[in-house]
C-alpha cells in the first residue's frame, strides 16, 4: 500500500469513496484486508487456489455492494461477506449444509469442540491481520507479496523497486517481527 495512505483510517477512506465514488479508495481499503480475507477463505475452503479465488470474488462483491449502500464498520462487514461467500461455496460444492439454515445458526449446529476450534482460529487470524498492519510498510508489502501472492524475490523486487537483497531482508525481518507481535498479542489476551 502506498505510504501516503497509511495514516488514513478505514472510515476516512470510506468517506472519500462515498464522496467521489472513486474505486481507488476501495482498492486501498481492500488491500489492507487481503490477509484477513485469505485467512478466512483458507479456514473454510482449505484450498489455496479456491481461497485466492474467493478473495477476488469477495473484492468484487464488496465493490458492487459498497456502491449500493453505505457500510459503517468496514472490517466486520467485509469479514461477514467473506464468511458468507465461503459458506455459500461450500454449500454449492458439497450440498451438505441446507440452504434453509441461516448462516448465524450454522455455528450452533457444529460440534462444540469444532466451534471452539474455529473461534480460536478466527481470533488468531484476526491477531495476525492486526500484527501485519503494525509492520513497516516495506516489511508488510514484501511479506504479503511473498506469502500470500506467492511472488518470487525477483518479482517482488521488480514490483516494488527494492533490490533482491532488500526484499530478502524485509521478508526475513517482517516474518520475525510478525511472529513476535503475534506472540505478544496472544500472551496479552
Amino acid at each position: 500500500m502506498p505510504e501516503r495512505y497509511e495514516h488514513i483510517t478505514d472510515e476516512q477512506l470510506l468517506n472519500n469513496f462515498y464522496n467521489d465514488r472513486g474505486n481507488h479508495w476501495l482498492g486501498i481499503l481492500l488491500e489492507r484486508y487481503t490477509l484477513l480475507l485469505y485467512g478466512v477463505s483458507m479456514k473454510y475452503l482449505k484450498n489455496e487456489d479456491e481461497a485466492k479465488d474467493a478473495v477476488q470474488q469477495v473484492f468484487l462483491k464488496a465493490i458492487t455492494e459498497l456502491h449500493k449502500y453505505p457500510v459503517q464498520y468496514f472490517k466486520s462487514w467485509l469479514y461477514m461477506v467473506a464468511k458468507n461467500h465461503c459458506l455459500m461455496r461450500l454449500r454449492q460444492k458439497q450440498g451438505k449444509i441446507s440452504a434453509d439454515i441461516p448462516d448465524e445458526h450454522i455455528a450452533d449446529i457444529a460440534d462444540p469442540l469444532e466451534k471452539h476450534h474455529h473461534v480460536e482460529k478466527d481470533k488468531k487470524l484476526q491477531l495476525m491481520s492486526d500484527s501485519l498492519e503494525e509492520l513497516s510498510t516495506e516489511q508488510k508489502q514484501c511479506v504479503t507479496l511473498f506469502y500470500l501472492e506467492k511472488k518470487s524475490y525477483q518479482q517482488i523486487a521488480d514490483k516494488t523497486g527494492y533490490t533482491v537483497m532488500q526484499v530478502k531482508s524485509y521478508i526475513q525481518n517482517g516474518k520475525r517481527n510478525l511472529k513476535l507481535l503475534l506472540e505478544k498479542k496472544i500472551r496479552n489476551q
